[in-house]
């Protein structure tokens, strides 16, 4: 884990400029990623974040749909996403 986890919960997907972080006891399974972006987010693959197939731009708008906020983001351009406590 990296320094910016916040809980051991939150697990991290490292991709070129960003990370895609994911908190499995928030998730509510809207499917908002897996329609999305199915070639990152893959609920049949292990790991089920892939973050090669997808720029940037693209993984932020879709986590950005994510209702529960259980994906999150930290880009290198400094944009941040993570759940409200």
């Amino acid at each position: 884990m990296s320094e910016h986890d916040e809980s051991p919960s939150i697990r991290e997907y490292p991709g070129e400029g960003f990370v895609v972080t994911w908190e499995a006891v928030r998730c509510r399974h809207a499917t908002e990623c897996v329609r999305g972006l199915p070639t990152v987010f893959d609920r049949d693959r292990r790991p089920w974040i892939s973050t090669d197939d997808a720029t940037v731009d693209e993984v932020v708008a879709v986590i950005d749909r994510c209702p529960s906020y259980a994906l999150g983001y930290r880009t290198e351009d400094g944009r941040v996403r993570t759940a409200p406590r």
